[in-house]
């Protein structure tokens, strides 16, 4: 049984930061995931964020939208089975649930693809006031 949990989320003036966590339980290490955000604004689809995969040994690489590029990071704890978003430079359009996913990590995994995700957290709501 492999559960996710978001925690971070809440309201914000445009302009300031939040960092949200998701910790992944089950027997699999984080390591062999490849994990991901993303996110739901009110009547619009769910949108890939970012998400971050082992890319080596002891290397892993980080993929981001680029509607956040330069503004989110996405990065992980293995020993805290943890996944965090931090997000910087908010604007209101950034307003929306936002899900952590995961899913055992393949060479046929698309990380931009919410579909090839097996795991997802309950959500967490991010609001940034304009």
């Amino acid at each position: 049984q492999v559960q996710l949990v978001e925690s971070g989320g809440g309201l914000v003036p445009a302009g300031g930061s939040l960092r949200l966590s998701c910790v992944v339980s089950g027997r699999t290490p984080l390591s062999r995931y490849a994990t991901a955000w993303f996110r739901q604004a009110p009547e619009k689809e769910r949108e890939f964020v970012a998400a971050i995969r082992r890319s080596g040994v002891d290397s892993y690489y980080g993929y981001h939208a680029e509607s956040v590029k330069g503004r989110f990071t996405i990065s992980g704890d293995n020993a805290k089975n943890s996944v965090y978003l931090q997000m910087n430079r908010l604007k209101p359009e950034d307003t929306a649930v936002y899900y952590c996913a995961a899913t055992p990590d393949t060479a046929a995994i698309e990380v931009r693809t919410s579909s090839h995700y097996d795991y997802w957290g309950q959500g967490t709501q991010v609001t940034v006031s304009s």
